[in-house]
């Protein structure tokens, strides 16, 4: 099936830092398909990196004018006067209609640019006391992964960066794609955006070690009663064994991460199919479709109804 490309500007600032720079242009240019065109766009030829090397640009700032996404990785120090013609620039972009994301301090950019006001964002936790002092009209959340208000997304440091642009592929192509990046870079095919940035990363069952085979019969019975003595004797050992070494390989518990499945595969079956609410409550193990709508709205803040008729929107016209 053919897609439109989806043209991804990726704006390298002076001092850019190299990890969060590269989480972008790997995850939205480097998966074997062209659903992205990524080009790396500098107010300058060439910028350094908080590491030494450079990096060099395929375009200047005029790079964004055509840009679907722009992405503005963090730079340090973050807290210098930004270009006015970088700020300008995403003005304009922001101004016809472009989608602006930033992963870590980039948003301090965003904020100079005074894109951020009135609205909720994030970044690093180590510099979120920063960004709200200094920019009091950003609506600043420590404590999340990353925010998504529509046009514009802001993601906490490093790998959180990694979840946000998984999540915009989510977004723009369903759980498959996302799910193929996600193993392309052996990272975990989702986290929420508003779990707290301190929590260790769920794995994904092909990722989760000793305790691969207990994951992936839970993904295989999610219709099941499937209680921690059950995961136990799968695993053969004790619930409270069970409990501590799964944890300690997964960084949940053994429950939160048969929930954490359960939701994968339902936004998977209102993404991919007919089935109604339902059908899918069943499916996946929630029982009633009223219990699949309570964490549907605890863990998302929407309804599996409303989420259905917005991926749908998304697919037909992703960014």
């Amino acid at each position: 099936m053919a897609f439109p490309v989806h043209r991804v500007a990726v704006l390298a600032l002076d001092r850019l830092i190299p990890l969060d720079f590269a989480i972008p242009v790997q995850l939205f240019g480097g998966n074997g398909d062209s659903r992205y065109q990524v080009r790396v766009c500098a107010p300058k030829p060439q910028v350094r990196t908080t590491v030494g090397f450079g990096i060099t640009a395929d375009a200047g700032l005029r790079g964004l004018a055509r840009a679907d996404t722009v992405v503005v990785p963090g730079f340090a120090p973050h807290d210098v006067p930004v270009d006015p013609a970088v700020l300008a620039a995403l003005r304009r972009a922001n101004a016809r209609g472009a989608r602006l994301v930033s992963i870590c301090t980039g948003a301090f950019a965003l904020a100079q640019a005074g894109l951020l006001d009135g609205r909720p964002a994030t970044t690093h936790w180590e510099y979120t006391a920063e960004l709200s002092r200094d920019h009091p009209g950003v609506l600043v959340r420590p404590d999340v992964l990353y925010v998504d208000d529509g046009d514009i997304l802001t993601s906490a440091g490093v790998s959180a960066g990694m979840d946000l642009c998984l999540h915009i592929i989510r977004a723009d192509h369903g759980v498959a794609e996302a799910r193929r990046v996600a193993r392309n870079v052996v990272a975990a095919p989702h986290r929420d955006g508003n779990q707290a940035q301190y929590v260790d990363r769920p794995v994904h069952a092909d990722e989760a070690g000793v305790f691969a085979a207990v994951c992936a019969w839970i993904t295989r019975n999610l219709d099941a009663d499937i209680s921690l003595a059950t995961m136990a004797r799968q695993a053969a050992m004790s619930p409270r064994t069970l409990s501590r070494r799964f944890n300690q390989s997964t960084g949940v518990t053994p429950m939160q991460w048969v929930l954490a499945a359960r939701m994968d595969e339902a936004r998977r079956l209102l993404e991919s199919g007919p089935l109604s609410v339902d059908e899918i409550a069943t499916r996946c193990g929630f029982g009633t479709a009223l219990n699949l709508r309570t964490h549907f709205r605890r863990r998302l803040d929407t309804t599996p109804t409303a989420y259905r008729r917005a991926f749908h929107h998304q697919r037909r016209d992703p960014g």
